[in-house]
């Protein structure tokens, strides 16, 4: 049993797991630098957090539980105060003859018995669990920031439902506040380490639920029950951060947030909007400087990736990416500016907002406010003797034309539009009023693309599905034979128990040839321009290129269906 007397090096060399000197290396530098024990030896070895805790439990006679499927009652949750909980890192399990069990994952750290058993006024029972675990629990019953709303609610800050009320604060001590900025700050850092690509902060009647969008689905957030009463202070918060106008609330806002919080370089952009129970905020996290993809990244098969090479180092002409929002139609971009951008090339590009900083690209933010519009920058550029030109994207007839005109005269044009798919586009454009013969003589590719979930590598596990399923969605059953196996999504520790981590594309690549050019000029229907490019061109469908990584086990069927149920009706 763990007692006061033992000596913390006997019960780790104890465990047979540490070289002698390397551990009185290891606990002299914990001391010297005042840090944790646990998490000293960790970092100062090889030795992995689960097995170190296990011939620990062994030795102290206490015990060792994973908390994944664990459930607590409210009661329990109740015997510690929220500031104990994440000050110490422990979570209580269970309440038996008053007696306390609670979990940790350092039972080194100075007189945490004595600190539980004061804060619980009850026996105290430690038991051994990984860090994560720990982590994972908290935040799901007492959801994230709670330590921090229960500080608020200790001082009695910014308890601001009422509008009235929030109007007679001194903004600069709204401002100022810590509870309140590290509340938001811890907010964002949640999202961040999920990997969302964004915050949804929406009001209810009854509470304020917050949704992070990771890999392209969205994810309720456990939030502390008390959140509702912080509402109008939460949101005043991040509208100062952004530089918006705090009082004003019955219209929209945009703005714009740079925070490092971590060491992470993190760019926020803004979005409010009125709603029946307050303000709605919408905030899309951009990682500064970090998260380019290059076109090895963006998941084309070797066919489409050397066709989409050969058209971004031509010479001159458009080249557009369709999709819905979200659908990584910027990231495509980038990517294409990344793989030619050189000394000898002049690239500049006109977007909203600007994602990514690039370097060796002159990058221009719009601001129509001023009459810094898509088509007026675009004017300019012709002025300043670019080779490529990226139009963030085209919304109407006028940037439309000049982004074609553009394409006549000697530069290469990369943009987005918004349609269903690649051969629509097409219509899509003499539908702006676009004369045919200038489409037809400028547009050299258009790629429609969206993102599916990739399969954890660590959990998943191959499926047989009914034939008549597969049939039914038109899986070409014959190349199950010689490819495949079919895999499913499973969950583990390491993807959160979802069965998917990270994302990755399916395209079609419309490329416009001589077969093609004709039926432009004759304004042809999509679906005609469509059915020409997969007889010549060799074209696959979205669909037909998300059974292929369905087939090389990168994704599920599923997913392919979630993002290409439009394209199915389209092609019946």
């Amino acid at each position: 049993m763990l007692t006061k007397n033992t000596r913390i090096h006997d019960l780790l060399a104890a465990t047979g797991l540490f070289d002698d000197k390397l551990l009185e290396t290891i606990l002299g530098e914990a001391r010297e630098n005042g840090t944790p024990i646990c998490k000293a030896v960790l970092e100062g070895s090889e030795i992995k957090e689960e097995p170190l805790l296990e011939k620990l439990a062994e030795i102290t006679n206490l015990s060792f539980q994973r908390l994944k499927e664990v459930e607590i009652e409210n009661e329990v949750l109740e015997k510690l105060p929220t500031k104990a909980i994440f000050q110490y890192n422990v979570i209580p399990l269970a309440y038996k003859d008053e007696c306390l069990k609670v979990a940790t994952s350092d039972p080194f750290i100075p007189g945490l018995v004595d600190a539980l058993r004061l804060a619980a006024e009850c026996r105290i029972r430690l038991v051994l669990s990984p860090t994560e675990d720990i982590e994972t629990s908290a935040k799901k019953f007492y959801g994230v920031g709670a330590e921090t709303l229960d500080k608020m609610m200790e001082d009695g800050a910014l308890d601001l439902d009422d509008d009235d009320d929030l109007l007679k604060q001194d903004l600069s001590e709204l401002d100022q506040e810590a509870s309140v900025v590290k509340f938001v700050n811890q907010i964002i850092w949640e999202a961040y380490k999920d990997r969302a690509t964004d915050i949804h902060i929406e009001p209810m009647e009854m509470d304020l639920r917050i949704r992070y969008r990771v890999d392209g689905v969205l994810h309720e957030t456990p939030m502390p029950p008390q959140l509702k009463r912080f509402q109008s202070s939460v949101i005043s918060r991040l509208k100062v951060m952004a530089n918006m106008d705090i009082a004003e609330k019955r219209l929209p806002q945009d703005g714009r947030i740079s925070v490092r919080i971590r060491g992470a370089e993190i760019d926020v952009r803004v979005s409010t909007m009125p709603t029946v129970y307050g303000e709605s905020v919408s905030l899309r996290l951009l990682m500064r400087g970090g998260g380019l993809v290059t076109m090895a990244d963006l998941g084309l098969n070797d066919h489409d990736s050397d066709m989409l090479k050969k058209m971004i180092t031509r010479p001159h002409g458009i080249l557009l990416v369709t999709g819905p929002t979200g659908s990584g139609k910027s990231t495509s971009l980038y990517a294409w500016l990344h793989t030619i951008n050189s000394i000898d090339k002049r690239i500049m590009s006109a977007e909203d907002p600007i994602e990514y900083e690039m370097k060796g690209v002159n990058q221009v933010q719009m601001r129509p406010e001023i009459g810094l519009t898509f088509a007026n920058t675009l004017r300019t550029f012709l002025r300043q003797d670019p080779d490529v030109i990226m139009v963030g994207e085209i919304r109407d007839k006028e940037t439309a034309e000049i982004a074609i005109r553009a394409a006549l005269t000697g530069h290469l044009v990369f943009s987005t539009i918004h349609t269903n798919d690649s051969a629509s586009t097409v219509t899509r454009l003499l539908d702006m009023g676009i004369e045919p013969f200038l489409v037809a003589s400028s547009a050299e590719g258009i790629v429609a693309q969206r993102l599916v979930r990739g399969l954890c590598n660590n959990c998943k596990q191959p499926v047989e599905l009914d034939d008549d399923f597969l049939k039914e969605h038109n899986f070409p059953i014959e190349r199950l034979a010689h490819e495949g196996p079919i895999y499913e999504a499973v969950g583990c520790d390491e993807c959160r128990g979802n069965g998917y981590k990270g994302r990755t594309g399916i395209f079609e690549i419309l490329h416009i040839t001589d077969e093609i050019r004709p039926l432009i000029i004759a304004h042809a229907s999509a679906a005609d321009i469509k059915a020409k490019a997969l007889e010549h061109g060799g074209m696959k469908t979205l669909r037909e290129d998300g059974w292929d990584k369905v087939l090389n086990g990168v994704t599920t069927i599923d997913e392919i269906l979630r993002v290409t149920e439009d394209d199915e009706i389209e092609e019946a």
